[in-house]
């Protein structure tokens, strides 16, 4: 057996047997290099250096940080309230409340399971107390509106896939306003439709004198995300940066403004983000060295040159993208997918004249719908975990969710503008 086809068949099994894909695919590359008469230190070099010199991986725990302390300091409740008063009015109010605020999160935490274990699990209880909505319903709601997180700035995918692709972070975050705000609309058109049909209640109304007590207790956690983006596109911070400040501004807004989070809550959402980090920091080593083998196998140039003996044009390259994403998110993590398997198409796509930027923002699109996708969606065993509803009953209950999310899908990557339009707004050249 070749070096690969062994690296390759090391990573499968090792995985089946339950070791986490970062300790595998670290493990596999030292076995390539052992076969290919290589010097094994390279793999401790690539990971070294891949790790040390990438400033904007900092991101990614400041991000988590962040989550975790607006969690521990009462900000989601304080939200969850503001968009309650304003939406909840309707019918099928309260699930639109679910989506309202997974917008307005995502400009916080970046992380689809940290808004599903955190404002998710709130939605969760509040949806299906006094038998309001089904369990079930609630809980594919709530793991389709998480979705929603990494796609509107700031995305901790984003980040990863700015590491592997060079493509700039701000307009990567710019990019994914729209997009992440069309996906919003079609859920909200599936929540309608079904609240009418199987006669979901209408909340008691918020009286109108309490609304400017609500939006003033809810400002200081609706202008995170202002101080947070206009940082960056103010030129204030780098991303990274910005992500340090998103952490700060939690915890004073937490512990100044609202006397919501004490030293020990404090502490368990540091040592929390630590451990979030670490799972994911792994991933990221594994794939680093693994790319390694990647690169010097020549495999994304070998796999451009298979695809341009089919003459692709950019639109069908991007839906066999979409197809293969799709699939492997049932499958796989997806910051695996991220480091692992969109570098090998990146050179095909910058062939092609597709736009790295749209590209990306496609490829997250992907990923974050892998984590809803029957069987093995993450998010539908983080929601099983939550709501006590077996996976059927939540798979039964997110179809119609996923569809409608296929189709903006297919519309952000059949029309580029709604990725680009923003970010050519600031500048962008692409």
């Amino acid at each position: 057996m070749d070096p690969f086809s062994a690296a390759i068949l090391s990573i499968i099994l090792l995985a089946l047997l339950g070791l986490p894909v970062g300790h595998a695919m670290i493990t596999s590359s030292i076995l390539y290099l052992l076969m290919s008469g290589q010097d094994m230190g390279t793999a401790a070099e690539q990971l070294l250096n891949g790790m040390f010199s990438s400033y904007i991986l900092l991101a990614v725990p400041l991000f988590i940080l962040a989550a975790e302390l607006m969690n521990s300091g009462n900000m989601t409740l304080r939200l969850l309230a503001f968009c309650n008063a304003f939406i909840g009015r309707f019918q099928g109010g309260l699930a639109l409340v679910n989506v309202a605020q997974s917008i307005i999160f995502a400009g916080m935490s970046g992380s689809a399971i940290a808004d599903a274990a955190g404002s998710g699990k709130m939605m969760q209880r509040m949806m299906t107390e006094g038998g309001k909505y089904p369990p079930a319903f609630a809980a594919a709601l709530t793991a389709s509106t998480a979705v929603i997180g990494p796609i509107i700035p700031p995305s901790i995918p984003m980040v990863i896939y700015a590491l592997v692709s060079d493509a700039s972070i701000g307009y990567l975050f710019l990019a994914g306003v729209v997009p992440g705000l069309l996906m919003g609309l079609v859920q909200a058109g599936i929540i309608i439709l079904t609240a009418r049909r199987r006669n979901f209640p209408v909340e008691q109304p918020v009286p109108l004198r309490e609304l400017p007590k609500i939006t003033f207790d809810a400002f200081p956690a609706l202008m995170m995300p202002v101080v947070l983006l206009g940082g960056i596109y103010g030129g204030a911070t780098t991303p990274t940066e910005a992500a340090a400040v998103a952490a700060l501004y939690a915890l004073i807004v937490s512990a100044v403004l609202y006397r919501s989070i004490s030293l020990r809550s404090t502490y368990t959402s540091v040592l929390s983000s630590a451990r979030t980090t670490a799972s994911i920091g792994m991933l990221i080593a594994g794939a680093l060295v693994f790319n390694y083998v990647i690169t010097v196998e020549n495999i994304p140039a070998a796999l451009s040159l298979w695809l341009a003996g089919f003459d692709l044009s950019p639109i069908a390259f991007l839906l066999i993208v979409n197809l293969i994403l799709l699939v492997l998110g049932c499958l796989l993590e997806g910051t695996t997918i991220l480091l692992v398997i969109v570098p090998v198409f990146i050179p095909t796509a910058s062939a092609l004249g597709i736009d790295m930027v749209h590209f990306g923002i496609v490829c997250v699109v992907n990923i974050m719908l892998g984590l809803i996708t029957p069987p093995y969606g993450l998010l539908l065993f983080v929601m099983t975990t939550i709501s006590g509803c077996s996976l059927s009953q939540i798979i039964r209950e997110i179809l119609p969710f996923l569809c409608a999310l296929l189709v903006a899908l297919l519309l952000i990557t059949l029309i580029p503008e709604l990725s680009l339009w923003l970010p050519r707004l600031f500048g962008y050249n692409g």
